[in-house]
């Protein structure tokens, strides 16, 4: 690969000639044709295909979700206009189950983070992985679209303000996918990352993924010794015990950093030196930047017990006391969980940071032809989403199991099962979540320190395979929900259902609550040892309202059926499960969400959790603080909407405008809370129900998901899922009369 101004496409560079500026406006504007991209959906795995030939497409019609993901004109007709609350909701379902997949599921984006395609593309790059044409095309288009307007640069997520890691990666991605230097709006970028003092300002992730490209050099990066997974499990700082995405990630990126592999230098390469660090490559003393970062970047500044444990192990550790032996015998413990990994997820992974970095380490350990390897090139394109402004990496590979739980639940709880209209729809879903039930324990479960997953669904699919205590609450949830009902196939056999509850039982931590995908394995001050500076809260897991409500109500409404299976178990639980929730409140009435955006998302499972229990508007001093404290939120048009800057600084930031989406989840947490004035709820269903197209769809608006308190992510379903929920559950409560 040469020349700097190298266009990587198909696995080689090709030199970009600098003619005619209409040739190069050409280029600038490369577009696919939209109606030849397809979604392949083989019983929830995703991947994204571009027809090429015109036989291809008349074979293979693009169907209408495909043109809805693409921002195509579905051609869904204009429905009489909603004039009640189930007006509302049954035109919004209308539209929304024609987006249901063949499978059963619903399928959506899932991005936001900017961080993600860098790291992808740097691992094509540095493998010599052929990128095709249309791939590189449209991620592209994908960043031009999320660059910042005003100042060029790219953020943490596609809200947030531009930072030295945004700004770093992305440009590194767009040159390497072939876009010229001299392109004005790399100009701009370039000028905003110097700005933030270049690359070597970026974050530990940034630095990692530069050295491997060869751009940085691995003295800039903090240490990350793979000889932690050799310490004995009953030491509080072994890795076992940290939170799954911290640990799978810290796994693959040791094994990388103790190798210390780096890509050829090539031109490309070197003009990126020049192009990001705005310093004379060759008198940088890498050493001394390890901490070096900007203040756009350092949402967790690194505490000093981490910096001294870093001086420790660079001028002890290393060069006095590491032995070959010791480094052979970490490597080698480190690829062996790796291929646990990727053996337990059918090569699919956890995540697409570790995905992408697992790829990388079975190049280094086995080559371009090794049977790890190439299993990994089959499935990272299942990471990547196509939309209507390019291709993007999904922050999972996808959202199967959660948003099709949740939508059974929305149709159920709005009381509209029964409805004729909806049953095949609903009977297709309950299908997708019969077939995505894991059935089979992990290989080697307790020497690769996973979860017990037999019997649990997970977020995406069930080739992904990792328990999440709320996606098997929702799961268990939905197929008691139909299988109850008349009418309805029962697929889930009550030994299933049961070996979901068994599993549900398990990630209860010592404070009542319920974390993510594992009970809390380590003390909360090793969030001390924090050092990836952009996120908060992500060395262990923590409890969290939402899933200790999805956790708790899974297990009310399975007691409902089977009132005798581990009762006194499940009873205990539930108790103890509460008690957290009444502690997690704030005095000012709020709960603090985690997994959306933010009061708002927490607080309707919250008052779900204490309605339950008997605590209501009229019995509990608490729920009617909640509720003051949403009425206090309460927009001038009726709505209510809060930014991400809510989940950065633990305190409600109002939104320039109402949002659908929270607006739906305030009136949902005011009804299970029974309310009794029903005003504020019919104002803020005015705005649901007037913003509805007349196809009975919802447009998207702003970003509804969050992790890590940082970054951001989108669930673009959910203004279906919760605005029909809440229409449906106020005509149950208060009668459908007209509203418009």
């Amino acid at each position: 690969m040469n020349g700097t101004n190298g266009k990587a496409v198909n696995g080689h560079t090709q030199k970009v000639m600098s003619g005619d500026w209409k040739e190069k406006a050409a280029v600038r504007d490369q577009k696919t044709d939209l109606s030849r991209w397809r979604l392949k959906n083989d019983r929830g795995v995703q991947t994204w295909v571009y027809l090429k030939s015109d036989e291809e497409v008349q074979k293979w019609p693009q169907s209408t979700a495909d043109k809805w993901f693409l921002n195509q004109d579905t051609g869904l007709p204009d429905l009489p206009p909603a004039k009640t609350p189930l007006d509302a909701a049954n035109n919004g379902l209308q539209f929304f189950s024609k987006l249901q997949l063949e499978a059963g599921n619903w399928a959506c984006e899932y991005g936001g983070p900017m961080f993600l395609l860098p790291g992808l593309v740097i691992v094509w790059y540095v493998t010599n992985t052929p990128i095709p044409e249309d791939h590189s095309i449209e991620i592209k288009r994908y960043l031009f679209a999320r660059q910042n307007p005003e100042d060029g640069g790219w953020g943490l997520h596609i809200e947030g303000e531009s930072s030295a890691f945004g700004c770093a990666m992305n440009y590194t991605c767009l040159r390497l996918l072939g876009v010229e230097a001299d392109d004005q709006r790399m100009v701009k970028a370039r000028k905003k990352l110097w700005e933030l003092g270049g690359a070597l300002n970026g974050p530990h992730w940034a630095k990692f993924w530069l050295s491997v490209l060869g751009v940085t050099h691995w003295d800039c990066v903090n240490p990350c010794p793979p000889e932690l997974w050799l310490l004995p499990d009953w030491v509080p700082v072994a890795p076992w015990r940290w939170w799954i995405h911290m640990r799978m990630v810290f796994l693959a990126m040791s094994y990388v950093y103790s190798k210390r592999w780096t890509y050829p230098l090539n031109d490309l390469v070197r003009s990126l030196r020049s192009e990001l660090i705005p310093e004379t490559y060759e008198t940088i003393n890498f050493d001394s930047r390890r901490n070096t970062i900007a203040p756009t970047d350092n949402y967790h500044p690194k505490t000093w017990v981490v910096r001294l444990l870093f001086w420790l192990l660079i001028n002890i550790w290393f060069p006095f006391l590491r032995t070959a032996s010791i480094k052979k015998r970490a490597e080698d413990h480190a690829w062996w969980l790796l291929c646990a990994e990727d053996d337990n997820t059918t090569y699919a992974n956890l995540g697409p940071v570790n995905g992408p970095m697992n790829t990388l380490c079975a190049y280094i350990h086995g080559g371009p032809d090794g049977k790890e390897f190439q299993e990994h090139l089959k499935t990272l394109p299942e990471f990547i989403w196509m939309k209507g402004e390019g291709m993007l990496m999904n922050g999972t590979n996808g959202v199967q199991v959660w948003d099709t739980s949740f939508a059974i639940l929305a149709v159920h709880d709005a009381g509209l099962a029964q409805d004729p209209r909806w049953k095949p729809m609903l009977t297709k879903a309950l299908g997708f979540l019969e077939d995505q039930q894991v059935e089979t324990e992990c290989r080697d479960i307790a020497q690769c320190y996973r979860q017990s997953r037999k019997w649990a669904w997970t977020f995406s699919n069930k080739k992904q395979s990792y328990t999440v205590s709320d996606c098997t609450s929702e799961g268990l949830k939905s197929c008691l929900a139909l299988q109850s009902q008349p009418g309805f196939p029962k697929l889930v056999s009550d030994e299933r259902l049961k070996g979901a509850v068994d599993i549900l039982l398990t990630m209860q931590n010592a404070t009542g609550g319920c974390a993510s995908y594992e009970p809390q394995r380590g003390s909360e001050l090793l969030e001390w040892l924090n050092a990836a500076e952009v996120f908060g809260r992500i060395m262990v897991e923590y409890d969290y309202p939402e899933c200790t409500t999805a956790v708790v109500t899974a297990l009310r409404m399975f007691q409902q059926h089977f009132p005798s299976y581990r009762a006194d178990e499940i009873r205990a639980f539930k108790a103890r499960a509460v008690d957290y929730i009444r502690r997690a409140q704030r005095p000012d009435g709020s709960w603090y969400g985690s997994w959306g955006i933010c009061f708002s998302y927490a607080g309707f499972f919250a008052l779900e959790s204490l309605a339950g229990e008997g605590e209501t508007y009229a019995t509990s001093e608490r729920v009617r603080r909640a509720c003051e404290y949403f009425l206090d939120k309460q927009m001038p048009d009726g709505g209510w909407g809060e930014t991400y800057r809510s989940c950065e600084t633990g305190v409600w930031h109002q939104h320039a405008q109402s949002q659908v989406v929270h607006t739906a989840w305030v009136v949902i947490a005011l009804l299970y809370a029974e309310y009794p004035d029903p005003e504020p709820l019919k104002r803020g269903l005015k705005i649901i129900m007037s913003r509805q197209q007349s196809n009975g769809e919802w447009l998207q608006e702003a970003i509804e998901g969050v992790f890590n308190k940082s970054c951001m992510i989108s669930y673009p379903n959910y203004k279906f899922i919760f605005p029909v929920k809440a229409l449906g559950l106020y005509a149950r409560r208060f009668g459908n009369e007209p509203l418009l």
